[in-house]
């Protein structure tokens, strides 16, 4: 047996392995996305039944194997089951669990991933603001947690900070009138850009204490998507769900 560690963190998905057993993925403060095998976790006696379910957030005691992580012992802090008794905010969780699980790897500082994830998945259970902006919010501090992210403090060509009027996915952000010549952008409001400045540059425990007007909030859904769905080919699958909501 390997050296026994204590993580913090939150499962993202389960699968079953053998008759009784599972396999998780694990988004942790310490080492990242780990997979980790619970022995016993689908009998009916196991004390790690519902700790092997996705949204479980906790400390996981672990021991590492030769190629594989084990659950020794796990303390659940908060399952969300609240989640499924909303078939809306348990479709957007899943989402968030299965982007979170694609933009993380092993090895790597977490804490960040997992703050927004649990902040995000808490801001579900709230009746403010409209799950519509919670997501954008979230796919929003992915990418700027990634690394990926739009320029929308200054002009992405010219570097001027004001009168930035124009939003281009192209360029990778906003755009002055006099840079905009030979480029294709969307005109853009002063709501909206303060908005996308509020979601980057926000303190977790203030990123969901505001609201938009609907067509605010329509022009951050087409800003967000639309650069999300150029420079990223991957289609989740908990996508399916959101579409049909």
């Amino acid at each position: 047996m390997g050296q026994t560690i204590e993580l913090t963190g939150m499962v993202l998905s389960a699968i079953p392995v053998g008759d009784y057993d599972k396999r998780i993925l694990l988004l942790t403060r310490e080492r990242g996305k780990i997979a980790a095998f619970m022995r016993g976790a689908r009998r009916p006696n196991s004390a790690f039944l519902a700790a092997s379910n996705p949204f479980s957030f906790g400390q996981f005691e672990v021991f590492e194997g030769k190629s594989s992580y084990n659950v020794a012992k796990v303390s659940i802090s908060h399952h969300f089951r609240e989640l499924a008794q909303d078939l809306d905010a348990v479709s957007y969780g899943f989402y968030f669990l299965e982007m979170a699980a694609y933009y993380t790897q092993e090895n790597m500082d977490g804490t960040e991933f997992l703050n927004l994830l649990y902040v995000s998945l808490k801001a579900l259970l709230k009746p403010e603001p409209d799950n519509r902006l919670v997501r954008r919010v979230y796919e929003l501090r992915m990418l700027v947690l990634s690394g990926e992210y739009p320029d929308v403090f200054s002009c992405a060509k010219c570097g001027k900070k004001q009168e930035l009027y124009y939003f281009s996915i192209k360029c990778h952000g906003v755009l002055c009138p006099e840079c905009l010549k030979g480029e294709y952008a969307a005109p853009l409001d002063e709501s909206t850009l303060y908005a996308l400045q509020y979601i980057m540059t926000a303190p977790y425990q203030k990123l969901y204490s505001f609201t938009l007007t609907a067509p605010v909030l329509g022009r951050l859904e087409e800003i967000v998507s639309g650069y999300i769905h150029q420079y990223h080919d991957r289609h989740f699958k908990s996508q399916e769900m959101l579409e049909h909501i």
